[in-house]
């Protein structure tokens, strides 16, 4: 740990935000609103459009769209079946812009149209900084997917909640139907072993930029760096340097609960970030409101808002 503290000072970061990904809880952050290119790791949003809105088991037959792609690809041909799982692999651990495109025509039957979901989905869970123009993260020709790194912060901790895409997202090594094998490009999957996911995206207008996710002790941590060129040891140490001075304390448990004759169902173990070795005035307001329990956490100058369906029974 020391030498990854150590080490951290002399790595530049120009912008950068570390948050906890069950409340959001901004840890850490540097000019995370500041805009620019974000390259390949915009390719988070393509894969959690392509999952909410398809089914990991379609398939198809690649057509001419394919003669769009260039830079980063996994070399698919006209003609060629694929299905939608292998096109997210392709995407996530290969940054295939074949498989961004063609994920993007087999959704919404072309660019644009996908596009357009990309930037209603931002608006929103409250990417209120970001501005996609294409599917796979290129800046060349249309000046590339504009956001910051609290945005993008917020879209991973967003699409973790997605079981699918946190399983595809964190896989090694995987092997197509057509017998190829891909492995992630995300090192920190092999080199920190807190890792369980992750994006790199790079273009020479954007530079570096990264999002990688660990978990420790129930804390769960997402890092997203932009124009940094030691990322990998930059986000071993920010995670590190989270684990050892927040922890994850339960707010909520797993399970039914009767208020007010209502049922309320909640279906996973809430926790809220909070600092070690510190009493945080942590304040907790709850009501009823359109058939739902909203429950109002607030400390640390954080506002959060969970909201459960609640059911009567006679």
């Amino acid at each position: 740990m020391l030498c990854f503290l150590l080490q951290i000072q002399t790595i530049k970061a120009d912008s950068y935000c570390v948050i906890n990904d069950d409340d959001n809880y901004i840890i850490e952050e540097k000019n995370m609103y500041d805009t620019q290119s974000v390259a390949s790791i915009s390719k988070i949003m393509t894969a959690i459009i392509a999952i909410e809105n398809g089914n990991l088991r379609d398939s198809w037959k690649t057509g001419k769209e394919l003669s769009k792609a260039y830079g980063s690809c996994v070399y698919l041909k006209e003609g060629q079946e694929v299905t939608l799982e292998a096109m997210l692999y392709g995407l996530l651990l290969r940054s295939g812009n074949d498989c961004a495109i063609e994920i993007a025509t087999h959704i919404a039957k072309d660019e644009e149209s996908f596009v357009a979901l990309m930037n209603k989905k931002a608006k929103e869970i409250g990417m209120l900084h970001t501005t996609f123009r294409n599917a796979s993260g290129l800046d060349e020709e249309d000046g590339g997917n504009i956001s910051c790194a609290y945005d993008m912060a917020i879209l991973m901790s967003y699409a973790m909640k997605n079981q699918n895409f946190r399983e595809i997202c964190g896989t090694k090594y995987y092997t197509t139907e057509w017998n190829y094998h891909w492995k992630n490009k995300n090192r920190l999957l092999f080199d920190y072993p807190y890792t369980i996911a992750g994006k790199t995206g790079f273009t020479k207008k954007a530079r570096r930029t990264l999002i990688t996710t660990a978990s420790f002790n129930n804390l769960e941590t997402t890092v997203v760096t932009l124009r940094t060129d030691d990322d990998f040891n930059f986000h071993k140490a920010k995670h590190t340097n989270a684990f050892n001075l927040y922890k994850a304390e339960l707010l909520i448990k797993k399970g039914t609960y009767k208020i007010s004759n209502k049922y309320i169902e909640v279906p996973k173990n809430i926790y809220i970030t909070t600092k070690n070795n510190e009493k945080n005035k942590i304040k907790v307001y709850t009501h009823f409101e359109n058939k739902h329990l909203l429950v109002e956490l607030y400390h640390a100058n954080h506002q959060q808002t969970y909201s459960f369906k609640y059911k009567k029974r006679r």
